[in-house]
């Protein structure tokens, strides 16, 4: 059993690795090898004990507090890539994306999928609205869908834009803005509003033209970085970009990746974001002054994704 850090940070490769990072020295102290596939997507659960690794078509779950190379758990009804994963609040169950067209739920502490939901085109995107009770996902043909988890059925369907594959949705920690981007760069803006009913409307609020070529992700700072309220765009470019949420005007771009930036995720206060690069790197960044502050090298391939957890320990 080791020590377990504050500061989780993880990435993952086409090398076929999952490798874990002092965030501060840039020290690579775990490698977990994962033959069977790519992984396409991480997510460390809310009490910070275990790491999910979305690869094709399975979702591992490994212990972040142990050096064991194999996984505590495998989720395996998925058929094709799972490009999306992520937690409920209290980390009692998982929801997944995948290019086989379906959404799922997983209840953590029971086998098997619970529920599943037809997309009819890849998942590219999911993400949990804060209410803990809809999903919204994106997909390859460009189709918004809103999950009603309480009425188990698609509550609402946005196309932002026809045959343009949605890329990334990221909320806003209190539930009031999503924001969708997409395969030519561009970022829709909706205010979400309550509805008579539970369900959600989306009211469009701005279009914003980040970058010329592909936005992989995009993302809005977390609750602790209030009262300053930031979009990060990552692109096949080399580029992320800071805006400013209020009017969206461009506060900082993000210069120093060689190749194209596939993820990134913020600190728990928003004042810092770490970015994961096709160039086999990934970086540490000021959101303030927009310098890199350390390089975490040692990936081999294409780093494609990272997770990070650096705040509370919230109890499972």
């Amino acid at each position: 059993m080791t020590q377990q850090p504050s500061v989780i940070l993880a990435t993952a490769s086409y090398d076929h690795t999952i490798r874990f990072w002092e965030a501060k020295s840039g020290r690579c102290y775990r490698t977990i090898q994962y033959p069977e596939s790519q992984v396409n997507r991480l997510e460390i659960t809310p009490d910070k004990r275990y790491l999910a690794a979305a690869g094709n078509p399975h979702i591992r779950l490994f212990d972040v507090n142990s050096n064991s190379p194999q996984p505590v758990m495998s989720y395996d009804s998925h058929t094709n890539n799972v490009m999306a994963v992520g937690f409920q609040c209290d980390g009692n169950w998982m929801y997944s994306g995948s290019e086989d067209g379906t959404v799922r739920i997983w209840d953590l502490r029971a086998p098997g999928c619970q529920r599943e939901y037809e997309s009819r085109a890849a998942v590219n995107t999911v993400v949990l609205h804060p209410n803990q009770t809809e999903l919204i996902s994106g997909d390859q043909n460009g189709n918004i869908r809103v999950w009603d988890l309480t009425a188990n059925s698609c509550s609402c369907e946005l196309v932002p834009e026809v045959d343009t594959a949605v890329r990334s949705l990221t909320v806003m920690w209190d539930g009031s803005l999503v924001v969708a981007a997409n395969n030519r760069g561009t970022c829709y803006v909706w205010r979400l509003l309550k509805g008579t009913q539970t369900m959600t409307n989306f009211e469009p609020l701005h279009k914003l033209q980040a970058h010329d070529g592909y936005i992989l992700k995009c993302l809005l700072s977390p609750e602790f970085c209030e009262p300053q309220r930031y979009l990060a765009t990552a692109s096949a470019d080399h580029t992320v970009k800071i805006w400013n949420v209020d009017g969206f005007t461009l506060e900082k771009t993000l210069i120093g990746h060689q190749r194209w930036v596939w993820d990134c995720v913020f600190s728990v206060d928003g004042a810092y974001l770490i970015t994961a690069s096709s160039d086999a790197t990934a970086r540490l960044w000021s959101v303030s002054t927009g310098e890199d502050m350390r390089v975490y090298q040692g990936h081999h391939k294409a780093t494609v994704c990272c997770a990070l957890h650096d705040g509370a320990d919230t109890p499972s």
